[in-house]
């Protein structure tokens, strides 16, 4: 399955910005899940491009001119291996993803209602934890800020994917099992969805397994990866530093498109 994708985030500032650098992870790669057609990423100023301690394409930008607004663009299209039943493989360890992260620590309430649902370590009980989890945790959009933590948000009994996908990690290495954090997009029927996407992937037997909480979905038929971490911090999207310009106001426009 080809799809068409265009993300635009647009920024304006009250006051004129100088200096500021922008850090973009917004490039998927070609792999056994997705073939990459074509891709680009625009933005004013100096670029350069690295890669992060994840393989990640890491673009960064840097704006020397005074400026009240800015548009980043990311369009291309990506084709999917509708057969691949499982998340892409790298050459990091999986102990790696054991980490703990301040975004991603678990509590003895959270640790508890996991045990309910994984009494052994199986793929069919992880399942089962993230029913449950969106059944505690409804979907709810613009309920939370991507300054909260699992236990914030689990606390809240609401959230969105990034919500529930650090929740899920959280409990996951709390039982002792790798996870990780994906960014990336999702293909749906239903354009009201946001999709710009995020999703967690546990390592059992030997694969990442997806776990879309938000979605209820298992295998990732409809999903495009484009960055891989321990949480959001590690695949943000755009984060950046910049001197002066006020105060802030972003909007995101995202489109995936069969094509």
């Amino acid at each position: 399955m080809k799809l068409m994708i265009n993300h635009q985030t647009h920024y304006q500032y009250s006051d004129w910005t100088k200096n500021s650098i922008q850090y973009i992870k917004m490039t998927p790669q070609s792999n056994g899940h997705q073939y990459i057609h074509s891709w680009d990423v625009s933005v004013p100023g100096l670029k350069q491009i690295k890669r992060d301690a994840f393989n990640n394409v890491w673009l960064t930008s840097t704006q020397i001119e005074p400026y009240q607004q800015m548009l980043i663009m990311a369009q291309g299209v990506v084709e999917i291996n509708f057969e691949n039943q499982f998340g892409i493989t790298d050459q990091l360890s999986p102990v790696l993803f054991l980490q703990p992260t301040a975004t991603t620590l678990c509590n003895t309430e959270m640790l508890d209602f996991a045990q309910q649902y994984v009494p052994t370590i199986q793929l069919s009980n992880f399942q089962k934890l993230a029913e449950a989890l969106l059944n505690y945790m409804p979907y709810t959009t613009a309920s939370t800020s991507v300054t909260q933590t699992a236990m914030e948000s689990f606390s809240m009994q609401q959230g969105v994917c990034q919500d529930h996908s650090h929740v899920f990690i959280a409990m996951a290495k709390a039982l002792n099992v790798p996870a990780r954090y994906v960014s990336g997009y999702l293909y749906v029927n239903n354009q009201s969805h946001l999709a710009s996407h995020a999703w967690a992937e546990i390592f059992l037997e030997g694969q990442w397994h997806i776990i879309d909480v938000s979605n209820q979905l298992f295998r990732p038929e409809s999903h495009v990866y484009v960055a891989i971490g321990r949480d959001y911090w590690d695949v943000a999207p755009v984060r950046g530093v910049r001197g002066q310009g006020g105060i802030e106001t972003m909007h995101s426009i995202v489109q995936v498109l069969a094509c």
